[in-house]
């Protein structure tokens, strides 16, 4: 691991002093609650930019129908009721009372526009089983599912309900992601009108977003964080945001470095909060691509399944937790964790690390000399990722294939598999739903992040099914078991490891709580003194 010397860290420390120093004095009596990640929100839409620490954002500003708690349960938000009349019937009860940042007041026509409006990009499995959606009257929503659908709730927790007299207004009604023409300028990510806690004062892109409470929330009473004005600035320097922890400058810092951990854990009146998620960390492949990116005019080697598994096979994934995780993770054979719905414990152990039976496969698949392959990965996204890859380009070498390493911001990145420009790729994944359904779809399916263009009709069928059962059904891990036997026997992905989350969060904070879903929402913070 690289070492921090005394002159880097003095320099650290100045960045970090004066990236704060632009911050604005706060009022008397105010309680400012800042914190800092990697990389920086991809936009304030809330149908766009399927993101985590975006997505935690959001539901600052804006509201689903169902909420995730903390502890992963469901609870009402802006339906404070629900009943299905029938099996494809689900029925809403609106809360009374809710306004938007605006105070115009929350009706069924939004949640009706707003069902529109999602399907247009990358959030549109929040109502993937959904065939439409209908206002009974201002206060009532009818969803009509394509079937039975046992799992809406859980994909509705990341459906956020937009003023369908804003998005009117503002001729916003068009959805783009990050990457995609017109993002950077589109009203909605630049602008907010929800109606949760905390409403946007100002937005920097890659500099800082502010939110300050929302004094008509109708959930006011519960809240008890004692923040007047939340601070998020995106910090793309580990030691600059290590340095503005240890210097006050920062409430919380997400992620810790796992070389920094011992310093952060002995510095006084700071603590290391940290947990197990949801995400895996996976390589993926473009199975569908006739030509090589890297070698043009050769088939893409990818296409052959024992190319695949022979890049599997040359990863030592136990040399990677021990020496590049420290530890801290748990390495996996599925896309899944064991908190998503369809986890199967007995198929979640990976393929055996072994170089030569690697040598051996890619001999039978006609590449006995190896290949040129590019890895692209991000660089300021997941736990020491860039360090992952850079330790996998040289396994796969190893195994005689000639291995590079494009490692970039997240943000390029993402445009980067948009556009279609990878063959091998570094993502990490938490199925916004908690079930299998989630990535069978978005991963592995007919989802936006499925850059691969991989599909399997059985694979397809068996998750359609699993998403008509109820979670208690035992016939449902029946199909979770095969499903994930053919995903193991086609190798679509290399799956990596769980992520851990790791918060260094200052005593200024009373209480902190970990999310299940990761990242953080103002909600569970708590101030001290409050």
């Amino acid at each position: 691991m690289q070492k921090i010397g005394p002159r880097a860290a003095l320099r650290a420390t100045a960045c970090a002093l004066a990236l704060w120093a632009g911050l604005a004095a706060a009022p008397a009596g105010a309680t400012t609650f800042t914190w800092a990640t990697a990389n920086d929100i991809l936009g304030l839409d809330p149908h766009a930019n399927n993101h985590g620490v975006t997505n935690a954002m959001k539901s600052n500003i804006y509201e689903p129908l169902v909420r995730r708690e903390a502890d992963g349960t469901l609870a009402p938000a802006l339906a404070e009721r629900w009943e299905t009349p029938t099996p494809t019937t689900w029925r809403f009860h609106l809360r009374r009372g809710v306004t938007f940042h605006d105070g115009t007041p929350l009706t069924a026509a939004d949640v009706v526009m707003s069902a529109e409006r999602v399907r247009q990009n990358d959030m549109a499995y929040v109502l993937q089983s959904v065939a439409r959606v209908t206002a009974v009257d201002d206060h009532t929503v009818e969803m009509e599912t394509r079937g039975p659908s046992p799992i809406l709730l859980q994909d509705l927790t990341l459906f956020f309900v937009m003023s369908k007299r804003w998005v009117e207004a503002n001729n916003a009604m068009n959805v783009a992601r990050a990457g995609q023409p017109g993002a950077a300028t589109a009203f909605p990510q630049l602008n907010t009108n929800g109606t949760g806690p905390f409403r946007l004062v100002e937005r920097l892109a890659d500099e800082r977003t502010v939110l300050v409470p929302n004094p008509s929330y109708w959930g006011a009473a519960q809240m008890n964080h004692g923040i007047t004005r939340a601070v998020f600035r995106p910090v793309a320097s580990a030691p600059t945001r290590v340095a503005a922890l240890l210097s006050r400058e920062l409430d919380v810092m997400y992620h810790v470095p796992l070389q920094d951990m011992p310093r952060v854990q002995q510095t006084q009146g700071v603590r290391v909060v940290s947990g197990p998620t949801a995400r895996t960390i996976y390589f993926a492949f473009d199975v569908a691509r006739a030509e090589s990116l890297d070698e043009p005019g050769k088939p893409n080697p990818l296409q052959d399944v024992r190319v695949r598994r022979a890049m599997y096979q040359a990863i030592d994934m136990n040399t990677i937790t021990r020496v590049i995780l420290r530890n801290s993770t748990s390495a996996s054979g599925l896309p899944i964790a064991p908190a998503v719905g369809g986890y199967v414990e007995s198929l979640a152990a990976r393929l055996p690390f072994d170089a030569d039976a690697a040598k051996r496969l890619l001999a039978e698949a006609g590449y006995p000399n190896g290949f040129r392959i590019t890895l692209n990965c991000p660089n300021n996204r997941y736990v020491n990722d860039e360090a992952i890859c850079q330790a996998a380009t040289a396994m796969l070498q190893r195994a005689g294939i000639q291995a590079r390493l494009n490692a970039i911001p997240f943000g390029r990145f993402l445009a980067g598999g948009a556009n279609n420009e990878y063959q091998f790729w570094l993502l990490g994944w938490t199925p916004g739903n908690f079930d299998l359904t989630n990535p069978a779809r978005e991963l592995l399916g007919e989802g936006s992040f499925n850059w691969g263009k991989f599909n399997d009709a059985r694979m397809n069928e068996l998750a359609t099914e699993i998403g008509t059962l109820p979670l208690d059904n035992p016939r449902r891990q029946q199909l979770a078991a095969e499903y994930w036997t053919r995903y193991r026997d086609l190798v679509p992905q290399i799956p990596l490891h769980q992520e851990p989350q790791i918060f260094a969060v200052r005593d200024t904070v009373a209480d902190f709580t970990l999310r299940v879903q990761e990242d953080l929402e103002l909600r569970y913070v708590r101030m001290r003194g409050n």
